[in-house]
């Protein structure tokens, strides 16, 4: 109902239960979705008033500085606010980047009795073997970020990975013109050697398979295992027209090329970071795919929270995320 009317679940509540603090606007959209939907004000009513409980397993990676990551879990915080009164609570199993630390969580949310689970696939292996055994909990599942298909019934949330780099190539295209020579800087601890991130490459180069009038291109790749500026040197960047970021630190680059004024580069990443962003309206960073990941937290618990509290169902497996382009002239 909230979504329908374009409010929070606690508006709905407060409508609902005439406690006030609400625009009349919002009163009449509410109550118009009431009238169409009558069974919605019961499955509410009833819900709170048997004070039902919806356990939900957060199992996310910590953010630990990283900005996308801790905007994942600020929609998730802010998802426990909206429904914590509808009887959902949220529970977090976050895993440090390494194998590890998410083997070792793994064992504590097979252990957790839940009523659904949000999780975030990073390790893609690893995660194999915990969803095999998490199958047997037959509890829904959300996927974030990353998916892994085939291996579980659940619903994803996030960027078709392939088509937003395929996206990419196609940026790459239109912002060069008579020098080609493209260079992916792959800015990867283990934890980012993710299925996303190399369907994110395998996209970005079959939009030039499929584009043979596109002539003269010519690509090259390096991979730095930390995000550290000092680990890019000038020899990498000889001769180059283009690059391609497949993740958020595209302002590794940015930064390089500042230190050493070079300029003329295209450069294309992920994600409104802060560090991205100043690249961006500085004119150094030429364009962010957003991939929202606040918005993916909070859809994550809605959608559980309808599953399983308001007992809806879906026919859809997935949401994805809209490729959004963002420029130094429509950054907001």
């Amino acid at each position: 109902m909230a979504e329908l009317a374009n409010v929070s679940p606690g508006t709905v509540d407060r409508i609902i239960h005439k406690r006030g603090q609400v625009s009349q606007e919002n009163i009449d959209k509410v109550n118009a979705i009431i009238k169409k939907h009558g069974f919605k004000r019961n499955i509410f009513a009833s819900n709170l008033a048997s004070n039902k409980k919806c356990k939900i397993a957060v199992f996310l990676p910590k953010y630990e500085k990283l900005e996308y990551w801790e905007s994942q879990l600020n929609g998730v915080k802010k998802a426990a606010e909206d429904f914590g009164k509808f009887g959902v609570e949220l529970h977090y199993f976050l895993y440090a980047f390494d194998s590890i630390s998410f083997q070792e969580m793994t064992a504590k949310v097979l252990e957790f009795e839940c009523d659904g689970m949000l999780f975030s696939p990073i390790f893609h292996e690893e995660s194999i073997v915990f969803l095999d055994g998490y199958k047997k909990k037959n509890k829904p599942v959300v996927m974030i970020d990353s998916d892994i298909k085939d291996k579980i019934d659940h619903y994803y949330i996030g960027q078709d990975a392939f088509k937003s780099g395929y996206l990419a190539g196609r940026l790459i295209s239109f912002a060069v013109k008579n020098d080609r020579n493209v260079l992916i800087v792959k800015i990867a601890k283990e934890i980012d050697s993710t299925s996303v991130y190399l369907q994110r490459i395998k996209g970005f180069y079959t939009f030039f398979e499929e584009h043979s009038e596109l002539t003269n291109f010519s690509f090259s790749e390096i991979t730095i295992k930390d995000p550290d500026v000092n680990l890019l040197n000038l020899e990498m960047f000889k001769n180059i027209s283009s690059v391609f970021v497949p993740n958020s630190r595209a302002y590794i680059v940015a930064q390089f090329l500042e230190k050493q004024n070079i300029k003329g580069i295209r450069i294309i990443g992920y994600d409104l970071l802060k560090e991205n962003i100043k690249y961006l309206n500085s004119g150094i960073l030429d364009f962010l795919i957003n991939q929202k990941p606040e918005e993916q937290g909070y859809m994550g618990v809605n959608y559980l929270y309808k599953k399983i509290i308001l007992q809806e169902s879906s026919e859809d497996t997935a949401h994805f995320i809209p490729l959004d382009i963002i420029l130094k002239e429509n950054y907001m």
